[in-house]
C-alpha cells in the first residue's frame, strides 16, 4: 500500500514546497507602484484596487491640482494591514524621481478633468523614467450597492451636475422616496476623521471642518433637507448611507470634476456644457462618463450659442446614440438686483470651476450681466497671499475671482482680496453664501441657479420609468 501511494504523497510534498517557496519569496515578487492622484480617486483607486493585494506594493501617492494636500501620508488606519507605517504622499513633480528611487513598475494615473494632451504627457514621464502607464477601469473599482443606485456625472467641472443631483433629488422625494446622496471625495484634512462623513444639517459643515470647496457641494443638499455622505473609504461610506438612520431607498451618487462614479449605477445620468462645445471628446474622463451615460443633459441652453449646442448634439451622437438626450438651463435670480445695476461689480464665483474647470463665466457673471453692470472689475492688482498663487497657477482666469478656500490661509486672503477690491460691489456666484464664512464688508448680492428642463424628455419621465423598473 505504502508503494502504492508514495507517488501521489511525493508530488503533494513537492507542491507544498513550491507554495512555501512561493510565500517566502512573495514580498521580492510584488510590483511597486505609484498612484498620481488629488486626493480624491487616487484613494479610492488603492482601497478598491491595491489594498489588501499582496501582489502590489503602493509604495507612494503624488499630489496635484489641489494646494497643500502633499507632505502628508495616507493613514496606516485607512491603507490596511500591508502598510503598517502608511504611504506617504509626495508633490507630483517629484515623480520622475521618485521612480527611479523607489524601484517603481507601475504608475496608476487616478484624476480627473484633465485634456488627453496631459493624460499622455504624464504617460511620456513615466515611460522615460522607466515605469508602466496605467488607467484603471470601472469593473476594478465601482462597488455594487444593495440599494438602486442614480449617478450624476459631467464631462467637464461647472456644467451643472450639482443641480442636477439636486433636481433628481426632488423628483424622487416628490415621489415619496428616501434618497441618501453621496459626494465624490475632497478630503483635505484629517484623512482618519475624514473616513466616513454624514451631513444632516448645516452645523455638520462646522463639525466636519469643511472647506469652502466642500460647503459648496454639502451646504445646498442639506439645506434641502437630504442627508449626503462623503470621506475616504467609498465602501465604508456606501454601507452607512444604505442602512442611514433616516432611511434610504435610493442612493444618489453626486460626481466630482468629470470622472466616472465609485458606484455601480443602475441609472447614469452625465451633464454637458456647450460653454465649451467639444470638451465632451477631450478631457478625460468626462468622455468615458458621455460613453457610460444612459441620460445626457445638455445644460446651459439659455446662456450658449445655436453653434455650440449643434456641436454638443452631434458628439453626443457620435460616441453614444442610444442615450436619451435631455435639453436643459441654468437661469438665475438674485437677492437685490440693485446691488449689481449700473455699478462696478467684484464677481465672485465657485473655485474649481475657474481654475482646472478653464470657465470664463459662471452664474455670477452671467447676473452681472443680465441686470446691467456697469463694469466687471479686475481683481488682479489686489490680490493678496495664496489668492495671488492661485492667479500664478491658473493665469487664464481674467476678470473673475475664483472663491479658493481650501484652509484657513485662503480664506483669510479670500476675504481680504474682496475688501482690498476698488468696486461699488460684489456679487457672490457661489453655490454657498460666503457671507458666512468671511466678513465682505462691501454691499453684495448673492446669485442662485437650479435646473430648468426644456421640453420632453425630461429627468422626471426618466425617473418614473427608474422607480416602476425597479419596484420603489
Amino acid at each position: 500500500m505504502k508503494k502504492k501511494h508514495a507517488p501521489y504523497q511525493s508530488e503533494n510534498l513537492h507542491l507544498w514546497q513550491i507554495i512555501r517557496l512561493i510565500h517566502q519569496y512573495q514580498k521580492y515578487m510584488k510590483k511597486n507602484v505609484i498612484i498620481i492622484g488629488a486626493a480624491g480617486r487616487d484613494f479610492h483607486n488603492f482601497n478598491t484596487y491595491y489594498r489588501g493585494n499582496a501582489a502590489y506594493n503602493v509604495v507612494a501617492f503624488t499630489a496635484a491640482q489641489i494646494p497643500d494636500i502633499d507632505g502628508r501620508k495616507y493613514p496606516a488606519e485607512l491603507a490596511g494591514e500591508l502598510y503598517p507605517s502608511g504611504i506617504p504622499i509626495f508633490a507630483e513633480e517629484e515623480l520622475p524621481k521618485l521612480i527611479k528611487d523607489l524601484k517603481v513598475d507601475d504608475c496608476v494615473f487616478s484624476y480627473s478633468d484633465v485634456t488627453y494632451q496631459k493624460v499622455m504627457s504624464m504617460s511620456a514621464i513615466v515611460n522615460a523614467a522607466g515605469a508602466n502607464f496605467i488607467l484603471i477601469g470601472p469593473k476594478d473599482t465601482m462597488v455594487k450597492s444593495t440599494k438602486p443606485v442614480v449617478a450624476v456625472g459631467a464631462v467637464r467641472t461647472g456644467c451643472g451636475k450639482s443641480q442636477t443631483s439636486r433636481k433628481v433629488i426632488e423628483y424622487l422625494m416628490a415621489k415619496g422616496l428616501k434618497v441618501v446622496a453621496v459626494r465624490h471625495p475632497m478630503p483635505y484634512g484629517d484623512l482618519v476623521a475624514q473616513k466616513v462623513q454624514r451631513f444632516a444639517k448645516v452645523e455638520d459643515l462646522e463639525l466636519h471642518k469643511c472647506t469652502v470647496e466642500e460647503m459648496e457641494e454639502y451646504e445646498p443638499h442639506v439645506v434641502r433637507g437630504n442627508v449626503i455622505y462623503a470621506g475616504v473609504d467609498y465602501e465604508a461610506i456606501l454601507r452607512a448611507a444604505e442602512n442611514d438612520p433616516d432611511g434610504c431607498d435610493v442612493v444618489l451618487w453626486d460626481g466630482g470634476n468629470n470622472d466616472f462614479p465609485f458606484f455601480k449605477p443602475d441609472l447614469n445620468i452625465t451633464v454637458v456644457d456647450p460653454h465649451r462645445p467639444g470638451h465632451e471628446l477631450t478631457y478625460y474622463p468626462g468622455e468615458v462618463t458621455l460613453r457610460l451615460a444612459d441620460v445626457v443633459v445638455i445644460n446651459k441652453m439659455d446662456s450658449a450659442g445655436p453653434e455650440a449646442i449643434q456641436t454638443v448634439r452631434e458628439n453626443i451622437t457620435k460616441v453614444n446614440p442610444k442615450a436619451i438626450v435631455i435639453d436643459g438651463a441654468s437661469p438665475i435670480k438674485v437677492d437685490d438686483y440693485k446691488i449689481i445695476k449700473g455699478k462696478r461689480v467684484l464677481v465672485v464665483e465657485d473655485g474649481p470651476t475657474l481654475t482646472h474647470g478653464e470657465m470664463k463665466i459662471g452664474a455670477g457673471t452671467v447676473a452681472a450681466q443680465k441686470f446691467g453692470a456697469a463694469e466687471l472689475v479686475d481683481p488682479r492688482p489686489y490680490l493678496v497671499g495664496k489668492l495671488a498663487e492661485t492667479f500664478r497657477i491658473y493665469p487664464n482666469i481674467g476678470t473673475l475671482l475664483p472663491a479658493m478656500g481650501y484652509g484657513e490661509q485662503q480664506l483669510k486672503d479670500l476675504e481680504a482680496t474682496i475688501n482690498n477690491t476698488d468696486c461699488d460691489s460684489v456679487v457672490i456666484g457661489t453655490p454657498i453664501d460666503l457671507n458666512r464664512i468671511v466678513n465682505i464688508k462691501k454691499p453684495n448680492t448673492r446669485v442662485y441657479y437650479d435646473l430648468q428642463e426644456i421640453g420632453f424628455p425630461n429627468l422626471d419621465q426618466v425617473l418614473t420609468e427608474f422607480v416602476e423598473k425597479h419596484k420603489l
